[in-house]
C-alpha cells in the first residue's frame, strides 16, 4: 500500500491500512505459468511434503508416529518358501541404546530357497508400473511408522526422514513411468544390496527399477537397518508385487556374498564402499555369467570451492548442510572445503559460529540438527581420525557430543588439500584448505587426481568461473551456489564416475536399461588376432570430445536450473571375438555417439595392462578370462558387455544444478509471473 503514497486519489487511511487484513479478504488467483507442487514434474505426481514450520503438519506427524515410539518392530526373511533363519539379533537405537526390535537374519538355506523360488515378474509392463504406484501411495499412507523407524533404527532427524520418504516415493513413481512401455527382456534374478545411510530410499529405488523391468529381486538390506527394509517389503507385497518376484534376505555381509556368487543371479545393484564393490565384482566374474552387470554407486572425496565473490552467509548455510546434515553420513556430503585465502579468516569465523548453533542429540526431537553415527564401529573409526588430527594440532573447531549413544560432534580439521585426506571419513567431519586465486587450476587438478567423482560444490558469482570448473571437473553431480546433498529423483539424477560408481545414474532416464537384456548376434567367424601394442596405439589416438553429446534440461522448482549432459567416455574395446562381431560392436557404439576400438581376438591378459579405455564388448561364449582381467584391474570398475551397449556405456552422465536466485533475484520466477499476469 505504501507505493500508493504519491497518488492523491488514495486516502491516507487506505495507505496506512493493514495489508494482511486486506489479503485475508482476497481469494488467491493461481498463475497458470507456475506449476503447483503436485504437478512440478508434469504427469508424474510429486511426492507429498510436510512443512516442519507449520504447527498443523507437526501435529499430524506427531499423532502418526507417537504410537510407534516404543513399538517393538520385527524383521525376518520374506521368502516364497519356508524360512529357516539364523539366531535372533536385537536392534538398538544408535542415539539412546534402547531396543527398537529384533531381526532373524537369513541363513544359507534361506538364500537357496530364495534362489530356487525366484521367478521374473511376467505381468505386463503397465501392470507392473501400476503396482509400484500403489506401493508409493501405501508408503505415504504409512508415514507415521516409517518416520518412527527412520529415527529409531537409522538415527534420522525428522527433516531427513521426510526427505527420505519423499525420495522413496519419487523412485517408485518415476520408475513406474519410465517402465510403463518397457519392452526389453529382464535379466532374470537381480540381487539388490543397499546401504544403511538411506535404508528406505536407496533400498526402494534399487528394487523398484529391477522390478519394473520384470526381474525377480533378492533384496539384501544393510545389517544395521533390517527393520525399515522389512516394513517396506511388506508394503510392496501388499501393493501386489508377487512373493516370487521380491524376497527379503536380511543379514550381514556373508548373506550378500552368497547372493553375488550364484550362477542363477543375472545382475547385481550395489550401493556402498568402493572396496566392497570391487570385491563383489571379483566374486561375480568367478560365479555369475561373465557379462552379468554390476550397477555400483560408491563413495567419494567430495569437495567444495568458495571463492572471494561468494555470498558468505549463503556459503556458510550450504557448508553446514553439506557437511553435517545426516551427521555427515551421505555419500554426497562435503568432505574437503577449499576457501580462497582472501576471505578464509572471516568465513571460517562465521562457519564456527554457525556450528555453535547446531543441536546434537536424539533425532526424534524436532530441535535436533545432528544425530548419531550409525554404530559403535563407525564411531570408533571416525574418532580415531579426529584424535590423529588433534595430536597434529589441526583441529579448527570442535563441538561437544552428548553422553551416551554413538555420537560424533561436528568438527573442522585443517588440511593442506584434498590429497592429504587419503580416504573418505563418513561422518560429521569437515576438512578445510585454503587456496590462492591464481591456484584454482591446481585445486581442480587435485580434486580430479583423487580418482573419485561423485559430488562437488561451488560458490561464486562469476559465471565464467562456473563454466570453466564445470568443463574441467570429472564429477557426476555439481551444485552451484547451493548445498551439494539431497538429489531429487528425475530432477537431479544421481551417481558418480571413476571410483565413485559405474553409472547409469539413479533417478535418471538411462537407469532402467541396465536391468534388461540387450541381445546381440553370436560370433560367426574365426577369432581375430589383434596385437596389444597396436590396440594401445589406437586407444592413445582417441580423445573424448569436450562438447557434450546431448544436453537435457530437467524439471524442477523455479529458481533452479537442472541440466543433464552426456559426455563421451573413454573408448570401448570391441573384442569380437571375430572381426565381423567387432565391427558390429564398434558400429553400435558409434551410433550412440561413443568411441570404439576394434580388437577382435585380443589376448585377455592384455586387458589388465592396457589403459585409456572404459570397458569392453564381447559376444562370444563365456568370456570368463576377459572378465577376470577387467576385474583384476585397480581403479574404476570396467564392464564387460555381452550384448548391445546402452547410452550410459558410451557416455558419462554429468548433472549441474544451479541456484539461479543467488545472483540477487529469482529471474525465472519473475518472468513466469509476468507471463501469467
Amino acid at each position: 500500500f505504501v507505493n500508493q503514497i504519491v497518488n492523491e486519489e488514495v486516502t491516507p487511511e487506505d495507505v496506512a491500512a493493514c495489508p494482511i487484513a486486506f489479503m485475508e479478504q482476497v481469494s488467491p488467483i493461481p498463475n497458470p505459468a507456475i506449476a503447483a507442487s503436485p504437478a512440478l514434474f508434469g504427469q508424474r505426481r510429486n511426492s507429498r511434503g510436510w512443512d516442519l514450520t507449520d504447527s498443523a503438519d507437526l501435529a499430524a506427524i506427531e499423532a502418526a508416529r507417537a504410537p510407534h515410539l516404543h513399538t517393538g518392530f520385527a524383521a525376518r526373511p520374506r521368502l516364497a518358501g519356508p524360512v529357516a533363519g539364523a539366531p535372533q539379533i536385537e536392534v538398538a537405537n544408535p542415539a539412546t541404546g534402547e531396543r527398537v526390535g529384533h531381526v532373524i537374519p537369513a541363513a544359507a538355506p534361506d538364500v537357496e530357497t530364495a534362489l530356487a523360488t525366484a521367478h521374473p515378474w511376467d505381468a505386463a509392463a503397465s501392470d507392473r508400473a501400476e503396482v509400484l504406484r500403489r506401493a508409493a501411495d501405501l508408503y505415504e499412507a504409512e508415514f507415521g511408522p516409517i518416520f518412527a523407524l527412520l529415527a529409531r533404527e537409522a538415527g534420522k532427524s525428522l527433516a531427513d526422514a521426510v526427505a527420505e520418504l519423499r525420495e522413496a516415493v519419487d523412485f517408485l513413481r518415476y520408475y513406474a513411468d519410465q517402465g510403463q512401455g518397457l519392452s526389453a527382456a529382464p535379466r532374470g534374478i537381480f540381487t539388490c544390496i543397499s546401504p544403511w545411510n538411506f535404508p528406505l530410499a536407496i533400498f526402494t529405488g534399487q528394487i523398484a527399477a529391477a522390478l519394473v523391468a520384470g526381474n525377480a529381486v533378492l533384496a539384501k538390506p544393510a545389517e544395521q537397518t533390517p527393520l525399515i527394509a522389512a516394513f517396506a517389503v511388506d508394503l510392496l507385497l501388499k501393493a501386489g508385487v508377487p512373493a516370487t518376484a521380491l524376497q527379503l534376505l536380511p543379514g550381514d555381509g556373508s548373506v550378500g556374498a552368497l547372493l553375488t556368487r550364484d550362477a542363477r543371479v543375472g545382475g547385481v545393484a550395489f550401493t556402498g564402499s568402493t572396496e566392497t564393490a570391487l570385491a563383489i565384482r571379483r566374486a561375480m566374474v568367478e560365479h555369475l555369467a561373465p557379462t552379468a552387470p554390476l550397477i555400483a554407486e560408491t563413495g567419494g572425496l567430495n569437495a567444495m570451492i568458495v571463492d572471494s565473490t561468494a555470498l558468505p552467509e549463503q556459503a556458510v548455510r550450504d557448508i553446514i548442510a553439506s557437511s553435517f546434515q545426516s551427521a555427515g553420513q551421505r555419500c554426497s556430503a562435503l568432505r574437503c572445503l577449499y576457501v580462497q585465502e582472501d576471505i578464509a579468516g572471516p568465513l571460517l569465523h562465521m562457519l564456527a559460529g554457525a556450528m555453535d548453533e547446531l543441536a546434537i542429540g536424539d533425532p526424534w526431537h524436532l530441535a535436533t540438527d545432528v544425530g548419531p553415527v550409525i554404530d559403535a564401529e563407525a564411531e570408533a573409526g571416525i574418532r580415531a581420525h579426529i584424535e590423529a588430527a588433534r595430536a597434529a594440532g589441526r583441529i579448527i573447531k570442535e563441538m561437544k557430543a552428548p553422553a551416551g549413544g554413538t555420537f560424533i560432534a561436528p568438527v573442522m580439521i585443517r588440511v593442506p588439500g584434498i590429497a592429504a585426506m587419503g580416504r573418505e571419513i563418513f561422518g560429521p567431519v569437515l576438512h578445510v584448505a585454503t587456496f590462492r586465486a591464481s591456484d584454482l587450476n591446481q585445486v581442480i587438478e587435485a580434486v580430479n587426481a583423487t580418482g573419485y567423482g561423485l559430488t562437488f560444490g561451488l560458490h561464486t558469482r562469476i559465471d565464467d568461473r562456473v563454466q570453466r570448473i564445470v568443463e574441467n571437473l570429472h564429477v557426476g553431480n555439481i551444485y552451484v551456489n547451493r548445498n551439494q546433498i539431497g538429489a531429487v529423483v528425475g530432477s537431479q539424477p544421481f551417481g558418480g564416475e571413476g571410483l565413485s560408481g559405474t553409472g547409469p545414474k539413479a533417478g535418471g532416464p538411462d537407469y532402467l536399461l541396465r536391468f534388461t537384456e540387450r541381445f546381440a548376434p553370436a560370433a560367426v567367424g574365426l577369432p581375430g588376432t589383434s596385437a596389444e601394442a597396436d590396440v594401445q596405439r589406437r586407444l592413445n589416438a582417441l580423445t573424448p570430445a569436450r562438447q557434450a553429446l546431448t544436453v537435457r534440461d530437467l524439471p524442477g522448482p523455479t529458481g533452479e536450473s537442472n541440466r543433464l549432459s552426456a559426455c563421451q567416455r573413454l573408448p570401448l574395446l570391441c573384442l569380437g571375438p571375430d572381426p565381423a562381431s567387432a565391427l558390429a560392436q564398434a558400429e553400435a557404439v558409434r551410433a550412440l555417439g561413443g568411441l570404439a576400438v576394434e580388437a577382435p581376438g585380443l589376448d585377455p591378459a592384455a586387458l589388465s595392462r592396457l589403459h585409456g579405455f572404459s570397458g569392453a564388448l564381447h559376444w562370444g561364449a563365456a568370456p570368463r578370462a576377459e572378465a577376470r582381467a577387467l576385474a583384476d584391474r585397480s581403479g574404476p570398475i570396467l564392464p564387460l558387455i555381452g550384448g548391445l551397449p546402452d547410452t550410459a556405456h558410451v557416455a558419462l552422465e554429468r548433472h549441474v544444478c544451479i541456484d539461479t536466485t543467488a545472483s540477487g533475484g529469482n529471474a525465472q520466477l519473475l518472468a513466469e509471473v509476468s507471463a501469467g499476469a
